[in-house]
Parts: C-alpha cells; structure tokens; sequence
C-alpha cells in the first residue's frame, strides 16, 4: 500500500532523485526519462478518456493502470536482486503484451486496410489517441535506449511497442470504423 503524507520532501532539489531501490541519481537520468515519459504518456491517455466511452474508455483504464505498473518496473533497476528483495518488484508480465495484442486485433478484423498513410486527426478521440502513438513512440524509444545500458526487463520494451499500435488501431476505430480517417495525400500542395 503507498501512504502519502507528504508531497514535498526537498530531497530532489539537487537535481537527484530516488529509483525503486533508494539509488539517487540525476533526473535526467536514462531510466528517469523512460518511466517519466511513460508517466507523461499516462496523462495524456487520460485526457483521451474525457473522449472515450464503453469498452473504450474501459481499455484506456487498463492501459492507465498497465503504465503504472511500466513505471514501477522501469524505476527498479538491478533486475538480478529480483530473487532477494524483501517486497518482489512489480514487473510487467508478458500477458499484458499478450492483452494489447488480442484487442488489436479484435478492433482491426472491422477495419478496411490502409491504402495510404492517415494523417492524425478526425474526432477528437482519435486525435487524442494520435498523442498517446506518438508518446507512446517516445517512451519506447526512450526504454530501448535505457536497455542498451543497463539490464531491463524485455517485456517493457514490448509493451511500448504494442501499445503504440493499440492507440494507432483504436484511433482508426474512433474514427468510424477508420471511414473517416484523414488520408494523406503525398505532395498534394505542392
């Protein structure tokens, strides 16, 4: 259970602050800019849900709550004292990259093929959706960079990846059913 009394503790003011373990280091650290951004990415899925109802608002709410738990996993390094900590870190499973993936296609078996990039936009949930893509992008490009210097777990890698395709297909859908997704037209004013 988390217990938050106090939201101010100065210990950052330095420009340090702490990972799962109680490690400090720079804010501007790898890890600190991979689970920040997937922090930043969870705000903004929240704005899309001011848009979303039924089962999709319902899947935003998980994928709220699976960011949540990328960002427990991602804040934890030292994957190999899993074994010994007195509290096992959170760590993301494969099953919730197996989730994403069976609701892709769930949404995609209703859409017409793409037969030309689509420009982001429409409603304004899809427009919404477009943001969490493109940060989504983002905070994976960020892990995979984290994951070249230090030992992360693979399955946060992957979630990032399927989640920017969730948000990519669920923006089509909001979009009636990807009918009224906005095609790019290459070169079109020139």
């Amino acid at each position: 259970m988390v217990v938050l009394n106090k939201i101010y503790t100065r210990t950052g003011d330095s420009g340090t602050t702490a990972l799962g373990n109680g490690d400090r280091v720079a804010k501007y650290n790898a890890r600190v800019e991979a689970y920040g951004t997937s922090d930043e990415l969870n705000c903004f899925v929240g704005v899309a849900r001011l848009e979303a109802t039924g089962e999709t608002d319902a899947a935003l709410s998980r994928i709220q709550n699976d960011l949540f738990d990328l960002g427990a996993d991602l804040c934890r390094p030292d994957m190999a004292a899993d074994k010994d900590a007195e509290y096992p870190p959170l760590r993301l499973a494969s099953a919730q990259v197996d989730r994403l993936e069976a609701e892709i296609d769930v949404m995609n078996t209703s859409l017409d093929p793409l037969r030309s990039f689509i420009l982001p936009g429409g409603t304004a949930l899809a427009a919404h959706l477009h943001v969490c893509r493109t940060v989504a992008r983002r905070a994976e490009r960020l892990a995979v960079l984290l994951a070249e210097q230090e030992e992360i777990n693979p399955a946060a890698v992957k979630y990032l990846n399927r989640l920017s395709d969730w948000f990519f297909v669920a923006a089509r859908m909001s979009n009636n059913g990807g009918k009224d997704d906005v095609l790019w037209v290459p070169g079109a004013n020139r």
